[in-house]
C-alpha cells in the first residue's frame, strides 16, 4: 500500500475511520484523531507492531517504528454534560 493508497469506513452520519500507510485517521463529531501504526514494511517487527521477550515472565516489547512516534488528538466539540447528580 503506497502512502496515497487509503480506505475509508464508516457509513454517512457515523464516525469515519481512514488508514493510510502507516498512520490512522479518526473522526467524529467530537474529535479528529491521527495515530501511528506499525509500518508493514519494518525489518524489526515485519508489521507486527513488537514482539515477545523471552524468560520466565515474558513482556511485550513496542517496536519503535510506531511507539516513538507522537499522536495527534483534536477536539471538536465538547462532550455532553451529565444531567444526574454524581451521587
Amino acid at each position: 500500500m503506497t502512502p496515497l493508497d487509503a480506505e475509508v469506513r464508516g457509513a454517512p452520519g457515523s464516525p469515519a475511520s481512514l488508514r493510510a500507510s502507516h498512520l490512522k485517521f479518526y473522526a467524529d463529531r467530537h474529535r479528529i484523531e491521527i495515530t501511528a501504526r506499525p509500518r508493514p514494511d519494518c525489518p524489526c517487527c515485519h508489521g507486527e507492531g513488537g514482539w515477545w521477550t523471552g524468560g520466565a515472565f515474558p513482556e511485550a516489547e513496542a517496536c519503535g517504528c510506531w511507539s516513538a512516534r507522537r499522536e495527534l488528538r483534536i477536539r471538536l466539540l465538547p462532550l455532553p454534560a451529565w444531567n444526574e447528580p454524581p451521587f
